[in-house]
């Protein structure tokens, strides 16, 4: 038996399955919908902060006084030493070398006037001799034709008439008798001379830096016996900037004379592990600037290296490479500060009394890493700023930590790069 659901159940069981299905679905949503609202209302009714101000911090800096002192300026740079007089030893005449001096090697000492090389004579010695006769026979001839110029007179005052054509009393004949005697005497001395280079003999007191021929060799006019070099002055040649050039004071065509000097150098260098030093003067600059360093190069001389000029017996030897310390101009009542305290070549930061900061520029004489000699711009009154600046601009305001300039350098008056202080 069949028992059909009447058509008003089955219409309210599908209206709870739809009713059911809504809640199901739409709860969550629900949910999620209210909690944004709470949150908004909640974020609507909260107090906001109350805005305030805030004050520019002043931002902390050393500074320091510049101190008034007589500074006596002086730059380090280097150079190779280097002879002054240095010439290629060559004959002037050939043969073979029969003879060398012992002190002719290299790294040998000679003194002027020593006998270095002889080149065999004997081909020159007969040359001397056939001079010499020819000499003699030139004055015998010389001598017969003045007594037949005498004879030739004498005969044309006895017997002739008028005057006597020069041929008659023989004057081309003694002319021509001089001449030849002139011309072998010529001749004697130049075969003198070919003998005495037979003799190669040193031009000055020096050493021997190459030696290129011995005994035995056959050598010609021209050919490289050896290379060398004086021992009385040897040089240093030195770069130096524009700037350089204008804290020595040196013009760009400086030449030393008596009444003017050229600036002292002090030159040092390390020799079997310890500091030598010696001393000499600019003695003059190069003719031109280097075109490709734009630098131009001074000449240090020094007197007598391996002598007096030698330091506790230790030479100034050819080819050490050496650091020199120049002296400079002396600069009266120059300012001096701190090397940090210059900024962009030319300017300074200054603290002023209401702690606010100010840009000076200055005219700068010399900067190393630990000073700067200034000439103009501040006073030693000034408080130059020493420490670094973010953002600098004029008039911000600043604190101030003061030192002394003193403090930031070196102890004893005395910079890194050269410049004393007094």
């Amino acid at each position: 038996m069949t028992h059909d659901t009447p058509p008003g159940g089955r219409k309210r069981r599908n209206v709870k399955l739809l009713i059911g299905r809504i809640l199901v679905l739409g709860l969550p949503l629900f949910v999620i919908i209210a909690g944004i609202a709470g949150v908004m209302i909640m974020g609507a009714l909260k107090p906001k902060p109350q805005k305030k101000a805030e004050a520019l911090k002043p931002v902390p800096v050393l500074v320091a006084r510049p101190q008034r002192q007589t500074v006596h300026l002086s730059i380090l740079t280097q150079g190779e030493v280097r002879p002054r007089t240095e010439i290629d030893l060559v004959p002037q005449v050939s043969g073979k070398i029969v003879h060398v001096s012992p002190s002719f090697i290299e790294g040998g000492f000679f003194k002027k006037g020593d006998v270095l090389i002889r080149i065999e004579p004997k081909d020159y010695q007969l040359r001397v001799i056939q001079a010499e006769a020819q000499v003699a026979q030139a004055e015998q001839r010389l001598a017969r034709e003045q007594a037949e110029a005498a004879i030739a007179r004498k005969d044309w005052a006895e017997l002739g008439q008028g005057k006597a054509s020069p041929l008659t009393l023989r004057v081309p004949q003694l002319a021509e008798a001089r001449a030849m005697l002139d011309a072998a005497k010529a001749s004697l001395d130049d075969a003198r001379l070919q003998l005495s280079r037979t003799v190669i003999r040193a031009p000055f007191t020096g050493r021997v830096r190459t030696k290129g021929a011995d005994i035995g060799q056959y050598v010609t006019p021209g050919a490289r016996l050896g290379r060398i070099f004086a021992t009385n002055i040897v040089e240093v040649r030195l770069p130096l900037t524009d700037t350089e050039l204008g804290q020595l004071g040196l013009p760009l065509a400086f030449h030393e004379t008596a009444a003017h000097p050229g600036p002292a150098v002090d030159l040092s260098a390390m020799v079997a592990g310890r500091e030598h030093h010696w001393h000499g003067r600019i003695a003059r600059t190069d003719s031109a600037i280097d075109p490709r360093t734009r630098l131009l190069f001074a000449f240090v001389e020094v007197r007598d290296p391996y002598g007096q000029g030698a330091d506790d017996g230790v030479p100034l030897a050819v080819g050490l490479f050496v650091d020199a310390r120049v002296q400079g101009r002396e600069i009266p009542n120059a300012l001096v500060v701190p090397r940090a305290a210059l900024r962009s070549n030319d300017m300074v930061f200054v603290a002023k009394d209401d702690n606010t900061l100010h840009m000076r520029k200055v005219s700068v004489a010399s900067s190393n890493r630990d000073r700067a000699v200034l000439l103009a711009g501040i006073s030693p009154r000034d408080r130059v700023i020493t420490s670094p600046v973010r953002a600098p601009s004029e008039g911000m305001k600043i604190q101030t930590i003061e030192r002394t300039a003193s403090s930031a350098g070196t102890a004893e008056g005395k910079t890194a790069s050269g410049e004393h202080l007094q």
